[in-house]
């Protein structure tokens, strides 16, 4: 007892104060806005679903990994410094990552007064209801259609397969159109055939004779050879009367030369061609750098990838954070006799995020549209994360840690599922919290979207969420009065109908403050609701269980319920909309909560001892030991026919 008399117990709260104040303002200053960054990204519905659920989902598995590994191999301190550092350096990653569209109006989030625009099937999701109207697709030099590109072809190429190919010459008037659409012909070739036309009807057309027209249009086709002859210096004697007959005959002659020389041509256009189309594709890589690897698939499945890795890289950085801090910080206070008083640090945790996010909302609408060069406005909650995050490094290094090996050995998670499972009414608390966190998860990742449609900025946003906070803060306030009105049952009840509302009410949001209403009623969705979680987990737990049981409850089942919530509600809101989301989420919600009491009254109650007058009873005098092991063997009696009373029934 000597040791524990040197540890500054008010000194470890402080800290242990400070560093969840600050952690939770790290956390609330990016990920209740994380959602919104991925939508302005371009991403879909449905893949910001599947990026929030594999987040969820890491969380869930790595979480206790990473606790259990920390502590086998004494390295809290290391952990939670690393965690710090690495996951601020990882969330800076997602700003150098280009958008699927660009937006025209760089207020994306604060400038649409015109309502929602969703289509009219509601099929659409976030992407087609408001960011169609305020943005612009980019244009690529691979969109340009192939007419445009064989148009600005040079003209020669164009008459010499025309005059070398096997096919009847053309009209004069389709002749004159050709030449005016294909863009004229060179000077020196314009030169050389009117020479040749000059020097052609002087040998062959006689000056006494009356021609017809007919015969001298149908002499015209000789001078293009020559011409052919002319440009390639090919010094040979004109052709004679039969051999340009013949050739007229044949509609335009096939000559050796001619035909080697169309051959030729038609090799050097396909290689322009193919090197126009390379330097298109070059270009278009060059935009999109960063996508450059993915080639198979379009921009906006590169960007998916590379954001959903990205996050998985983050969340396997950040989930270790709060597990090791809190397993090192209990168990110096227990070393220390004073683990009752850790639950005080709990509140610091909302203070802290209700703080940020309300914060940061503000800050973020009053800064300029681009920040830092060319970041937009919405890179200042990854900015502010990594800042805050390194803030809270000097009080992590100086946290006092502890570690008891002899702890948790036979009270771990699986013993704490153990008894979960052997209690009928801790089975109901579990699969209340499992579907409480599914719609959660609805309601923390499509919110904002929801109220960004209805003209809301990040001020409206981080106001709402910062009050919704401050709401749950508050209900230890209310719990002595609502506790002798409602008994734990029908107060966890309670707190699952008021979410199922606030649900239903989002579906009927008209304007930017609208949501203010149903965040109030969060101290009965959040506030209640988890109070009557931490009664079960007392009336489950057995000495030294208490942490594992509760960590079922607001971990373990927290995060799947949040996983399997954020993958069906982005594929609810691609298919059928926002509205609909949350009206479908409200109805599960309240049909659950009609279930809940009758179920509730059908499980057998199971009275246990009361440890903490069991192990007062180890402190008394010998006098009152008898009737201490009287009582025990009263309560273990009344325990047994109880528990048998309850079979027979059932």
């Amino acid at each position: 007892m000597k040791r524990n008399k040197q540890i500054n117990i008010q000194r470890t709260l402080a800290l242990a104060g400070a560093f969840h104040f600050l952690s939770s303002c790290s956390r609330a200053s990016l990920l209740p806005f994380l959602t919104l960054f991925l939508r302005q990204q371009g991403l879909s519905p449905s893949m910001t679903g599947i990026i929030m659920g594999t987040k969820h989902l890491i969380a869930l598995l790595w979480s206790p990994a990473s606790s259990l590994l920390s502590k086998h191999y004494n390295q809290r301190r290391a952990v939670i410094v690393g965690s710090l550092v690495c996951s601020a350096s990882v969330a800076l990653l997602p700003l150098f990552f280009p958008p699927v569209e660009v937006h025209e109006n760089c207020h994306f989030t604060s400038d649409l007064s015109g309502g929602p625009t969703q289509s009219p099937t509601g099929g659409g999701g976030g992407i087609k209801s408001s960011a169609a109207p305020h943005t612009l697709p980019r244009t690529t030099d691979s969109q340009t259609p192939a007419k445009t590109l064989a148009d600005a072809q040079p003209a020669p190429v164009l008459t010499n397969e025309t005059a070398l190919l096997d096919k009847p010459p053309l009209p004069k008037d389709n002749a004159n159109k050709s030449q005016t659409s294909g863009g004229g012909v060179i000077k020196t070739s314009v030169a050389l055939s009117s020479v040749s036309e000059t020097k052609a009807n002087n040998a062959t057309v006689p000056q006494s004779a009356s021609v017809p027209a007919k015969r001298l249009a149908d002499v015209k086709p000789a001078p293009v050879l020559t011409n052919e002859t002319a440009l390639h210096h090919l010094d040979k004697p004109p052709l004679s009367d039969d051999i340009t007959n013949k050739s007229q005959t044949r509609g335009g002659g096939a000559i050796k030369s001619g035909v080697a020389l169309s051959s030729e041509s038609r090799t050097r256009n396909k290689r322009s061609e193919v090197k126009m189309q390379e330097e298109e594709e070059e270009n278009h890589q060059r935009r999109f750098e960063f996508l450059g690897s993915l080639k198979v698939m379009d921009a906006q499945h590169q960007l998916f990838f590379l954001i959903l890795i990205t996050v998985s890289l983050w969340e396997l950085m950040a989930s270790p954070l709060e597990w090791t801090a809190d397993d090192g910080l209990y168990e110096y206070l227990d070393f220390a006799d004073a683990s009752d008083r850790y639950r005080i640090t709990s509140i610091w945790k909302i203070l802290g995020a209700a703080f940020a996010v309300g914060g940061t909302g503000l800050l973020v609408s009053r800064l300029p549209c681009l920040i830092a060069g060319d970041f937009p406005r919405m890179a200042a909650h990854f900015f502010l994360y990594a800042v805050i995050g390194f803030v809270a490094l000097p009080v992590a290094a100086y946290l006092p840690l502890h570690l008891n090996k002899k702890r948790d050995r036979g009270f771990g998670l699986l013993k704490a599922l153990q008894l979960v499972h052997n209690s009928p009414h801790a089975l109901l608390c579990v699969a209340t919290t499992f579907l409480v966190a599914c719609a959660g998860s609805v309601v923390d990742n499509f919110l904002l979207w929801q109220m960004q449609d209805h003209g809301s900025s990040e001020m409206h946003m981080g106001v709402s969420l910062a009050l919704a906070l401050v709401s749950q803060a508050a209900y230890p306030l209310l719990k002595g009065r609502i506790s002798k009105l409602l008994t734990p049952g029908k107060v966890l009840v309670v707190g699952a109908a008021s979410l199922g509302v606030q649900c239903f009410y989002f579906s009927f949001l008209w304007g930017p403050w609208a949501v203010i209403p149903a965040q109030m009623l969060s101290c009965l969705s959040s506030g209640a609701l988890w109070w009557a979680v931490k009664i079960q987990c007392e009336e489950v737990a057995t000495p030294g269980s208490e942490r594992s049981v509760r960590r079922i409850f607001s971990s373990l089942s927290l995060n799947l319920g949040s996983s399997l919530g954020s993958f069906s509600g982005g594929f609810v809101v691609q298919r059928f909309g926002l509205t609909w989301l949350f009206r479908g989420t409200a109805m599960c919600v309240m049909l659950w909560c009609v279930c809940l009491p009758l179920l509730q009254f059908k499980a057998p109650q199971q009275c246990r001892i009361n440890y903490s007058r069991l192990l007062a009873a180890n402190g008394s005098d010998a006098s009152d030991s008898e009737s201490e092991s009287d009582w025990l063997e009263k309560a273990m009696e009344e325990n047994r026919s109880k528990n048998n009373s309850g079979r027979k029934i059932h």
